[in-house]
């Protein structure tokens, strides 16, 4: 018998008023819909494709997808936090929903039969009779979907879903593979190039520049100079290169001693103004009983590290600026151009076109203004703007360096008695969010300059930034967690994927394993004591028969196992992880199991590259990434001076996915990267008795850590 999905009416589907918004049915026999959300390589707009076809019963085939445009598509906010299935995919479903049940209305009255002797298949509507006696594209000029959404028209239940839960193939691949898909390659009538010429270093200024000089090269259009910002267009993208050189080889600029010492950034965060919040506090006891331990825990700043460096196309024409970016945010994208650009909200229009994917806030906002005040320079001819690979490492927005302090004390039976959790670390978010003071890059060079904004958390209550998952999803008496968010930047800072999750999660994993190491029990049974949520119970027991987990198992010096669960935001996806490690001139992970629940599954062929993705980079985080930098400058300007995971070094995974086809969809982008780097760190304790607390695990790390 058939179950009704417990889903709820999203608040982004009541916020945008025309259910013809986000569909459109077209003469040739075709449905094109509108999300929201964009395609960041995560698939996501394929998925949402699925919710579609799945409501209107529809092909799949069928089904096209317009990109994320300011002029037509609804306001979703942000792709980001994992949650476009649950926003964007739920719009969808009660969408189109609703305009499947308008049609059935519109042909019962029609030919005067109830609506429940309807029913759809492929878009063609039939009664209780064999021949369809309609289709929506029939039905065009009888149906208005110019109308407010009211969500009253009921879901599918989920035992009559045929096409969810299949692995639908992606729409996003083809264009991919012929590389019709990118913004990179995207040629514009008439394009020019342009470049930007940084300054060396986070708040130098420019001194002087001969601009004759620049302007005489070969190619050049404009020289494009307003206080430290300098851009040049030229009519080929190798000579608009070699003018940014030469602007680098004749500009003299002042520098200042502005950065901390990347050897003592804990020490730096503890001394920095912060502002104190209390995240939780369920303290009942001052003197709860137990043997009482303490660790610290600390990450570096890390870079996005994009394979393909931010870019973005512009054209001022007919009183109007478009701009084609890759952002995450296109709408507050929109309007913080509009603010720094003094135009008018529909003399802007901005439109997704698919670059190089980071999960988080990287670059492809930044360069989008850099396009626009070029393209407004050359008015009528756009120009397209590509960051170069040194550009994207010194001034992409970086996820904050971080500390998480732990006090706890657990008791002869083995149970918690205590836990105190404080973090130190910048806020995670310095998206485009229409601000007074901008928050994109060449503004704070323009004119005299300007002090770059502080970045801000998402409410504690949806989320929340640097304290994402900072609250332990376990059972635990007296748990007061404290939260000092630094109020100085001293390395531009921003959201990268799971924001505060990350460290939090590694941290308090980390922790659970000593605490069980101090109760002498084994780490999955101690987690089990501590967990209510039969779910999360769920995924650990999974986890642990695909890993075939022994109790009380003991590494022998080379080689170990560890585990680690989370719950993304705690009231995200679940996901349970079990690390294999042997220990060799560095940490090499060989295996990893992973069970993860994230309800009901759209697509398992794009939950899977979801989670795999995500803990690929969890373990190059884990193993390998820090931003590295001197007084003055950034010093990791390519992958010699940061590098990541290779393919040779991918670890082998097995991933087993729960469905709970009756409970919501939860995102899986994010659930990877805490519960990744802890079952690691836990595999090197049980391998060599060593805990490693500072990220990342690399070889002079461990032997720190050895020497404690």
């Amino acid at each position: 018998m058939s179950q009704q999905i417990k889903a709820s009416v999203p608040m982004t589907f009541l916020s945008n008023t025309r259910l013809g918004q986000r569909v459109k049915f077209n003469q040739d026999g075709t449905v094109t819909i509108r999300p929201g959300k964009v395609e960041i390589g995560q698939g996501i707009v394929s998925a949402i494709a699925q919710i579609a076809a799945e409501e209107l019963d529809v092909s799949y085939s069928k089904i096209q997808i317009s990109p994320v445009d300011t002029s037509i598509s609804p306001d979703e906010g942000a792709t980001a936090g994992s949650r476009s299935i649950q926003d964007g995919g739920g719009s969808m479903r009660f969408v189109c929903a609703e305009i499947r049940q308008l049609f059935l209305e519109t042909v019962a009255a029609k030919f005067n039969i109830p609506v429940d002797s309807l029913r759809v298949s492929d878009g063609l509507i039939y009664s209780e009779k064999s021949e369809p006696i309609s289709s929506y594209w029939q039905l065009l000029d009888e149906v208005n979907l110019e109308l407010e959404p009211t969500g009253k028209a009921q879901p599918k239940d989920s035992g009559a879903y045929e096409l969810i839960g299949t692995p639908a193939p992606r729409k996003d691949i083809l264009s991919k593979v012929t590389g019709a898909a990118f913004l990179h390659d995207m040629v514009l009538p008439g394009m020019l190039h342009g470049r930007i010429a940084r300054p060396p270093s986070f708040y130098a200024k420019l001194i002087s520049l001969d601009e004759s000089l620049i302007l005489a090269m070969p190619g050049v259009k404009k020289l494009l100079r307003d206080g430290s910002f300098i851009g040049v267009v030229a009519q080929r993208e190798e000579q608009a290169i070699n003018a940014m050189l030469a602007i680098k080889k004749h500009s003299i600029w002042s520098e200042v001693d502005s950065l901390p010492d990347m050897n003592s950034i804990e020490q730096f965060l503890y001394a920095q103004a912060s502002e104190d919040e209390v995240v939780h506090d369920t303290t009942t006891e001052a003197h709860p009983p137990g043997e009482k331990i303490s660790a610290t825990f600390t990450r570096p700043y890390l870079a996005h590290a994009s394979i393909g460096p931010s870019c973005a196309l512009a054209w001022k024409r007919d009183d109007c600026l478009e701009v084609w970016a890759h952002s995450q945010s296109i709408f507050a994208l929109r309007l913080e151009l509009s603010k720094v650009l003094k135009l008018e909200l529909d003399k802007l229009i901005v439109r997704h076109a698919e670059g190089a994917g980071c999960y988080g806030h990287n670059g492809a906002d930044d360069v989008a203004l850099d396009a626009a005040l070029l393209a407004i320079s050359m008015d009528g001819i756009p120009v397209r703007v590509q960051w170069m690979r040194e550009d994207e490492f010194a001034w992409e927005p970086y996820g904050p360096a971080s500390v998480v302090k732990l006090l706890g004390s657990v008791n002869k039976e083995g149970q918690i008695t205590s836990w105190q959790e404080e973090i130190w670390g910048n806020r995670h978010s310095g998206r485009p969010r229409g601000q007074e003071t901008p928050g994109l890059l060449a503004a704070w060079h323009m004119g005299d300059g300007i002090q770059a904004p502080m970045p801000v958390d998402i409410p504690f209550a949806l989320g929340g930034g640097s304290h994402r998952n900072a609250v332990p999803y376990y059972e635990l008496p007296n748990c007061k967690v404290v939260n000092h968010a630094i109020q100085s930047m001293p390395i531009r800072s921003s959201s990268l994927r799971a924001l505060g999750a990350h460290l939090n999660i590694f941290a308090i994993e980390s922790f659970m394993d000593e605490l069980a190491a101090e109760a002498s029990l084994d780490p999955i049974e101690f987690r089990l004591r501590h967990l209510r949520d039969e779910r999360a119970i769920a995924v650990l027991k999974a986890v642990s028969a695909k890993a075939q987990w022994k109790m009380d198992a003991k590494g022998d010096g080379t080689h170990g196992y560890g585990v680690a669960f989370g719950r993304y935001k705690n009231s995200g996806a679940y996901a349970a992880v079990i690390a294999e490690v042997v220990m060799e001139d560095t940490v090499k992970v060989k295996k990893i199991f992973a069970a993860v629940d994230c309800g009901l599954i759209i697509n398992p062929d794009g939950v899977l590259n979801q989670i795999e993705g995500g803990i690929i980079q969890a373990s190059s985080w884990a193993l390998k990434e820090q931003l590295q930098f001197d007084r003055t400058r950034i010093t990791s300007l390519n992958w010699e001076d940061y590098p990541i995971l290779t393919f040779k070094e991918v670890p082998q995974l097995e991933i087993e996915l729960i469905n709970r086809p009756y409970e919501p969809s939860l995102g899986v982008g994010e659930c990877m990267p805490g519960p990744v780097a802890a079952a690691i760190a836990n595999a090197v304790n049980s391998a060599m008795g060593v805990r490693v607390r500072n990220l990342p695990m690399n070889q002079a790390n461990v032997i720190a850590a050895m020497d404690l």
